[in-house]
């Protein structure tokens, strides 16, 4: 069964497909609006930049009104169609936060990923316990619906495991990414578990990137980033940045050419996949046995205010490092 088509993709590529046609007709926005008829006069450049999901009827009032016939009136309809396939996460996991709504639409219909991590791991190679507490560290005030988001998080990972035809998938993961301040050694070893297992399939590659090597020319990265590119080569490759507030989504060229030669300088100063996967396996070892005996629970009466049934808190680092730590490979 062909994979599908990323629904936010196909909005960005019929946008722009769409003015095209409309710059071809020599019309402007405000003239489109009028002789459709539409109430907004910002509806043409929400859909022409992607932001809104058009209804397939506005779509095909668009192509009528620039004479668009056969063969490319009947792709961009199909186009369209793809687009609006994103409805099918907010039925199935309406707890989805925007954010998270925006990579999973990203990964679906990838023949790649390509992700640098600094502080937390992607979302695809996450256990849910992690997910857990990355969900409740990234929010003082707590989720609406904690398993809810767990449970979306977790059906993201799927897509490394589908039978037939998986996306190849590759992360650089700074060792940072694996402190103690990020999930209690209990769940870090779960997740170091299940990284030595992920690191087995042969469409995924994994590199741990230690914090004294050099990167290129120098460079530092400013932040996590993760590079989709698609099935369909007339899709455009896309790159998402990390944001605090907001990610920012790079579909431009020139954009996606520079975000492919840093991960490469990133790839070359990283550890072996071989060596990574060795990595894996001694630091979950580490990891399990500073692990307490019981998870504990906080108390409704607990000083920090904390309801019960929350995890408790991470325990304080050790020593003066608080990296799970494991002999260099």
């Amino acid at each position: 069964m062909p994979r599908a088509a990323s629904p936010s993709v196909r909005r960005r590529r019929l946008g722009a497909e769409l003015r095209r046609l409309r710059e071809g007709a020599g019309l402007t926005g405000d003239q489109v609006v009028e002789m459709i008829g539409w109430a907004s006069s910002s509806k043409i450049s929400r859909i022409e930049n992607g932001r809104s999901r058009a209804d397939l009827g506005d779509i095909l009032d668009l192509l009528d009104l620039y004479g668009t016939t056969g063969p490319l009136r009947e792709q961009l309809v199909a186009i369209a169609r793809d687009a609006g396939n994103s409805r099918g996460w907010m039925r199935a996991y309406p707890s989805m936060t925007p954010q998270q709504r925006s990579y999973a639409e990203l990964e679906v219909g990838c023949s790649m990923i390509r992700e640098y991590a600094q502080q937390i791991l992607p979302g695809l190679i996450q256990t849910p316990g992690y997910a857990r507490w990355r969900i409740l560290g990234g929010r003082p005030s707590g989720p609406d619906d904690l398993e809810a988001e767990v449970a979306a998080r977790a059906a993201r990972t799927s897509l490394l495991h589908v039978e037939n035809d998986p996306p190849v998938y590759e992360a650089i993961l700074e060792e940072s990414a694996f402190s103690r301040r990020v999930a209690p050694p209990d769940v870090l070893a779960d997740q170091l578990e299940h990284l030595h297992a992920l690191a087995d399939l042969p469409h995924v590659t994994l590199r741990l990137l230690a914090p004294e090597v050099v990167v290129g020319p120098w460079y530092v990265p400013a932040t996590s980033f993760s590079i989709y590119q698609f099935v369909d080569p007339d899709d455009p490759g896309t790159v998402a940045v990390e944001a605090l507030a907001r990610d920012h989504l790079l579909s431009d060229g020139s954009s996606l050419r520079e975000y492919l030669s840093a991960f490469g300088w990133l790839r070359e100063a990283a550890r072996s996949p071989a060596a990574t996967r060795e990595w894996f396996a001694q630091a979950a070892r580490a990891a399990r046995a500073s692990a307490p005996s019981t998870p504990q629970l906080d108390s409704p009466s607990s000083p920090d205010g904390e309801s019960a049934g929350r995890p408790a808190k991470p325990p304080a680092p050790r020593g003066p490092d608080s990296r799970i730590t494991a002999p260099t490979a």
